[in-house]
């Protein structure tokens, strides 16, 4: 009988309804929090900017999925773990362990050769289908291996 982890492992996601609702409503409690505030008014409008500047960046790239840097498949095989995208297409990542499977939501802490720091993705569960997603975080905490740098 043969290891599951030696078999190769591949799934792939698309951008959720519920992440973009959550993302929407944690932004509107920043802006209330910011509006409760007491703080100067060029402060306010500093960090009411940085909310904008933070969402027109994370809504079409992590939540919406439809810049080409989107990371939008993992892959699991005899060279290690990586990471699809439209423009780069399959890329080595080294797994780190803060990366956690949770059965409503996977975020995976990641590290691509040669860069410096880490990048995080969250794959909560209605962004594939409930066996994909199973067998992901199944994968996730079971194989071996899975913080090793790719090679």
């Amino acid at each position: 009988m043969s290891s599951q982890s030696s078999q190769a492992f591949e799934c792939r996601w698309r951008a959720s309804g519920p992440l973009l609702a959550l993302y929407l409503l944690t932004l509107l409690l920043a802006v209330i929090t910011l509006s409760l505030l007491p703080v100067p008014l060029w402060l306010l409008v500093f960090g009411l900017l940085l909310c904008v500047l933070h969402a027109a960046w994370a809504i079409p790239s992590r939540v919406l999925l439809c810049r080409g840097c989107s990371w939008l498949g993992l892959r699991h095989d005899q060279h290690g773990w990586s990471l699809w995208s439209r423009a780069g297409g399959w890329q080595p990542v080294q797994l780190l362990p803060e990366s956690i499977a949770l059965p409503l939501v996977v975020v995976l802490r990641f590290k691509r050769p040669g860069d410096w720091f880490a990048q995080g993705l969250c794959i909560p569960h209605g962004a594939m289908a409930p066996e994909q997603h199973r067998r992901l975080r199944l994968r996730l905490k079971f194989s071996r291996r899975r913080w090793a740098a790719p090679g």
